[in-house]
């Protein structure tokens, strides 16, 4: 059996190397998979990401194609911009994510879509 009197220790230990810390600390530099928990049809995008310099750059991988990605950080808050652009318009993802630790970021995405369309009978 535990002591409760670990648990505290242990508690407090990981509280305090949290603080120590920061998220805002972490570098993002890497390839980070991204999994659409709503829409399983849009696949599992892939982002590779450069972080230098306070800039965050990088390039986007999936359903859209290879895009660019125009992105930012502030804090522990990761935004990123993708637009793709074809014959039926263009279509412009935005994730917003906060960085939990160096190898995870939670958030979410949307979508703006804009293009032509017909319509006959």
């Amino acid at each position: 059996m535990k002591l409760p009197c670990f648990r505290l220790i242990t508690c407090f230990a990981a509280l305090l190397g949290a603080m120590s810390a920061p998220a805002s600390a972490s570098n993002l530099t890497g390839t980070w998979k991204s999994v659409d928990l709503n829409n399983s049809e849009h696949g599992q995008p892939v982002f590779v990401l450069k972080q230098a310099n306070g800039q965050l750059t990088g390039v986007y991988q999936g359903p859209f194609g290879k895009q660019q990605v125009i992105a930012n950080i502030q804090r522990d808050t990761a935004a990123m911009e993708v637009t793709a652009s074809g014959l039926d318009g263009t279509l412009k993802l935005n994730y917003t994510a906060k960085v939990e630790s160096p190898d995870k970021m939670s958030g979410a995405m949307s979508r703006n879509i804009s293009g032509q369309s017909t319509s006959g009978k």
